[in-house]
């Protein structure tokens, strides 16, 4: 004995019940029943067919109570998302505006967040087309429709314009791209037309489905009951639509109806004829059809007599015929003579109040789709980039055919995966995007990222590979983690690039690409820096010469000339007055005194500022800003020179600050290029370490920051060691950008270790001594001396410090568990070696985990010093801070320096102290942890425009000479690659300048 449920039971019932049913219709009312299987019922009296009205109206209300329930679900999914619609129009038509009035209201109905932009008619195709690439950027937005016709007075493309609108968001479904799919089939993955949707769901509502007519279906309902059949089981009776194997004839084909519908209807296994104004024998095609869809824009083309009985009729027809009983003199009628079809015609569609209401409606239908495949993908605070896997060769090539290996991508769409709008960025070269600062204006109100400074122990001459680290950790972070991760590094000059290091931006598997380009190919920020310290060096001697020859009338004439019969000054010469306190703004009021005082600067030659200093201390202007306005505040600033009663003369004096601030504006934008694993990068700026600080730029590390999310990570570096970077970095740069990072790396090598600890000297050019590729756990124990004193200075700013230990072939095992025992010792978070030179971000894979957990940590950054001190305290503090120095000692000539800027109102600056980056001491050759140190400072120069005051110790201002201008001697070692250059061409399959760099590179570093 079978038991069933009473659900089972009420189903069985209601299929036998429904087998009755059927068996008594078709024995009753054969006749009947054969005419209502081909879709029209007839009255019992006069036999006269009737056509069911598809009301467009009702299933369009339908729809949106569907729609509105999609919304609510997203809204619950996602709270406070909504699905994102603008309707772009051009000029300003009323049938236009009255379409446009319905969609908005429609989508003010379903909760989709709709917005109107109108362009006037006078716009060109290029604003319209810029128009729709901003609006296809905009993440909000997951609909775009063009209102046509464009009503302009200039040319427009139609075509160009509808195809320039994102596939994802062509809502209209007009676009080539979506055109394309649906004529190949691809329905689930394009937008279909919203006319030719509508048809599809009307002739749903005629319920051709496996039960073959709706009469019977409406009998039957009537007979079983509506309460038991729909309430629980009428879905199977009704579900899906079939228009497999009927007769489907299309008048028209127009890209908004015609052409899509026949698609459609092919692509649903009609067999379709697509009729025309060219079609012979119209009315015998028309005659054939089970299903009829008009869309021939020609009114009451169709006559009612040339439909087939029972036939199907879509009219998509919308047009005005004289009517002299209606108010206007016109009436409405389709492309289908309504009447006499209706006579015929099993199910049709009226006009109005058809297929109108329902063109709105699935426009509105394809809106809510695009947000839930928008939503689909999106993933809150994650990038959707596309990472390069690599596969490390062994041997390991060149760092220049390894930039080769692999293909890049687009670095447009890099921009475009980490959420950079393209009117934000601009090519630069074929590899690197300008980013304007409008991106920084755009996101200023996103939460930043986590800030990571990597900076290294004192190194040896070949370095320690902190950018090579740098790079690494990135990778690692965002190619193999899925965590949004940027680097930020410094331009190389074309001295880091030929010097003994080889290449500036990484190495091995870890590196900037494509690494010509970074290394040799400039990003104009130098040029910008050198043109505006030669314009501030003709100018000082442009006024000396002038003030010399001059009297103050001809002078002030010449700087303040009548134009249109009057005189006014500059935005510059305004801001100098204020400065002399002459509350003045027209010239003609100035006294004679004023004058004077106004035009004489009375520079003091000897005073005046060189070239050299000009450009360092510009390229840390540059650096330091934030802005265009930042840079432009920090420029007027700068002292050039003191007049002859020690006052000091700024740019804005000479009045050239405005034209500093026009050719430096270009060079404040940021790089971004891409490391070998795809992860982003930006590079900008090189301020010098060897005289002001060296760090990648403000701007560069606030857009990352804002970029990658409150989850994601930026990672920058130092130019230089810990010792003489790192202190740089806190007081000045993070006191002056307000950021304060997370996390300090600190990079060690065991070769670096082993010569603090005593090891003989690393002469570049040379091979290592014997020492450094051999196992020595008792020479590197005492360096490991160096790496707690490194470890404890990092500390003291109250972050959490983990040791990366850079690794080399001749590394042994007991070695590196010795430096990771001795670091954590010394109170690191924890110490992890790196493999990333040879593995790429695989390698720092280890790091990266290290690196999420340390930042978890919430600890306050702690300043070395209060800007109010006394300067001699600042510098002491640091001296002893940072160097271990017992005290220090000022020459005369710093002691007359530092007197001078006090007096001058600069004594609140920050310190910035410029020694030896080879040893924690003040001299080379002092390779052990210094603890009873003088800290000699020979001279001081207050660079103000940058915000600090730099002061040269005795080694470093040995280095500089005096012969016309003075400048600072540049480094080379002895033994240089670029010695061993013998080409300069520069290809992917020959030797080249950066391949036998970086050939040499590894030679010498004895990976």
């Amino acid at each position: 004995m079978i038991v069933l449920c009473r659900g089972c039971c009420e189903l069985l019932f209601a299929l036998c019940l429904f087998q009755s049913v059927v068996s008594l219709e078709l024995n009753m009312f054969s006749v009947n029943a054969m005419r209502l299987r081909h879709g029209a019922s007839k009255c019992w009296d006069s036999q006269r067919t009737i056509a069911t009205v598809i009301s467009g109206n009702k299933t369009s209300q339908q729809v949106r109570e569907r729609l509105k329930k999609d919304v609510a679900e997203m809204k619950s999914q996602l709270p406070g998302f909504r699905p994102g619609l603008v309707v772009l129009q051009v000029g300003d038509r009323d049938d236009s505006n009255l379409y446009i009035s319905m969609k908005l209201k429609a989508a003010a109905e379903i909760g989709i967040n709709a917005n109107h932009i109108r362009l006037p008619k006078t716009a060109t195709e290029d604003e319209v087309l810029w128009k729709i690439e901003a609006v296809n950027e905009n993440p909000a937005v997951h609909g775009l429709i063009v209102q046509l016709p464009l009503d302009s007075i200039n040319p427009i493309n139609t075509e160009k314009v509808t195809n320039a609108v994102a596939p994802e968001k062509d809502v209209d479904g007009l676009s080539s791209m979506n055109a394309g799919k649906l004529a190949r089939g691809d329905l689930r993955s394009c937008f279909i037309p919203c006319t030719p949707n509508g048809c599809m769901e009307l002739i749903k509502q005629t319920g051709e489905t496996g039960l073959g007519s709706y009469g019977l279906r409406r009998n039957f309902i009537h007979i079983v009951g509506f309460s038991l059949l729909v309430g629980r089981y009428a879905w199977w009776l009704f579900s899906g639509v079939s228009v497999a194997g009927k007769n489907v004839v299309v008048i028209g084909r127009s890209k908004i109806v015609g052409a899509p519908m026949h698609d459609l209807l092919l692509w649903n296994h009609a067999t379709v004829t697509n009729c025309h104004s060219k079609t012979p024998d119209l009315a015998a095609q028309v005659g054939r059809a089970d299903i009829l869809v008009v869309g021939a824009g020609k009114a009451e083309l169709v006559k009612g007599e040339w439909v087939k009985e029972g036939a199907v009729v879509i009219d998509c027809g919308i047009n005005h015929i004289p009517d002299s009983s209606k108010p206007g003199g016109k009436r409405l009628v389709g492309d289908v003579h309504y009447l006499s079809a209706k006579e015929r015609a099993g199910y049709i569609t009226p006009v109005p109040g058809g297929v109108g209401p329902m063109t709105v409606v699935m426009l509105m239908e394809n809106t809510v789709t695009s947000a839930k495949r928008f939503l689909q993908m999106y993933k809150p605070g994650k990038w959707n980039v596309s990472y390069t896997k690599i596969k490390p060769l062994k041997p390991q090539p060149s760092d220049v055919q390894i930039s080769h290996l692999y293909t890049r991508n687009p670095i447009g769409q890099l921009a475009k995966e980490v959420g950079l709008l393209s009117t934000e960025v601009e090519p630069y070269g074929t590899s690197r995007l300008k980013v304007r600062l409008e991106a920084l204006k755009r996101l200023n109100k996103e939460p930043n990222g986590k800030y990571v400074l990597v900076t290294g122990i004192t190194p040896t001459p070949l370095g320690e590979g902190q950018n090579t680290i740098t790079l690494g950790l990135a990778q690692a972070l965002g190619a193999h983690l899925n965590i949004n991760s940027f680097a930020s590094i410094q331009q190389p000059s074309p001295q880091s690039s030929f010097g003994i290091k080889g290449v500036a931006v990484g190495g091995g598997y870890s590196q900037v690409v494509p690494i010509e380009e970074v290394s040799l190919q400039p990003s104009g920020d130098n040029e910008a820096v050198s043109a505006a310290s030669s314009l501030v060096v003709d100018t000082i001697k442009a006024y000396s010469h002038y003030q010399a020859k001059y009297s103050e009338k001809v002078l002030f004439d010449l700087l303040v000339p009548f134009r249109n019969g009057h005189r006014s000054f500059s935005h510059s010469q305004l801001k100098r007055l204020q400065k002399l306190c002459i509350e003045k703004s027209d010239p003609l009021t100035l006294t004679t005194e004023e004058i004077r005082r106004f035009i004489r600067l009375d520079i003091n030659p000897e005073t005046r500022a060189d070239f050299a200093s000009l450009k360092y201390e510009i390229m840390a202007i540059l650096s330091l800003s934030s802005s265009t306005e930042d840079l432009q505040a920090r420029l007027a600033k700068m002292v050039v020179a003191t007049n002859k009663s020690e006052e000091p003369i700024t740019t804005e004096d000479l009045g050239v600050c405005g034209a500093l601030t026009l050719l430096l504006t270009n060079a404040l934008k940021p790089s971004l290029m891409q490391t070998l694993e795809g992860t982003p990068v930006f590079v900008h700026t090189s301020p010098s370490a060897d005289i002001a600080y060296g760090s990648a730029s403000v701007v560069a590390d606030k857009i990352a920051l804002k970029l990658v999310g409150p989850q994601g990570f930026v990672v920058t570096g130092t130019a230089h060691g810990a010792d003489i970077d790192m202190d740089k970095f806190f007081n000045i740069k993070c006191r002056s950008s307000g950021l304060q990072p997370d996390v300090v790396v600190l990079v060690a090598t065991v070769r670096s270790l082993k010569m603090h600890g005593g090891g003989p000297g690393v002469t570049a050019g040379f091979p290592l001594p014997k020492q450094y590729s051999e196992e020595n756990l008792r020479l590197l124990e005492k360096g490991c001396a160096h790496l707690k004193r490194q470890v404890e200075k990092a500390r003291a700013y109250g972050l959490p410090v983990v040791v990366a230990i850079n690794t080399f072939s001749s590394d042994t095992k007991a070695e590196l568990e010795l430096v990771c025992h001795q670091a954590r010792q010394a109170g690191a978070f924890d110490a992890v070696p790196c493999t990333n030179w040879s593995d790429g971000g695989a390698g720092a894979l280890a790091l990266a985990q290290t690196l999420q957990k340390a930042a978890e940590l919430t600890s306050p950054c702690n300043y070395l010093y209060d800007l109010e001190l006394p300067v001699l305290k600042k510098i002491q503090k640091v001296g002893q801070e940072m160097y271990g120095a017992k005290d220090v000692e000022l020459s005369p000539k710093a002691k007359e320096k530092l007197a001078l800027y006090m007096k001058q109102g600069f004594g609140n600056l920050p310190v910035c102290i410029i020694k030896s980056q080879l040893s924690l001491g003040n001299y080379p050759e002092m390779k052990e942890v210094p603890s009873d140190l003088t800290l000699p400072i020979a001279d001081i120069q207050a660079f103000v425009g940058a915000g600090f005051l730099s002061l040269l110790a005795v080694t470093i201002a040995l280095t500089i000479k005096k012969e016309n201008k003075k400048m600072t001697v540049l480094k080379i070692p002895r033994g240089p690659v670029f010695m061993a250059t013998t080409t300069c061409i520069v290809t992917a399959s020959s030797c080249t300048v950066l391949g036998k760099l970086a050939c040499e590179k590894d030679k010498m570093f004895h990976r």
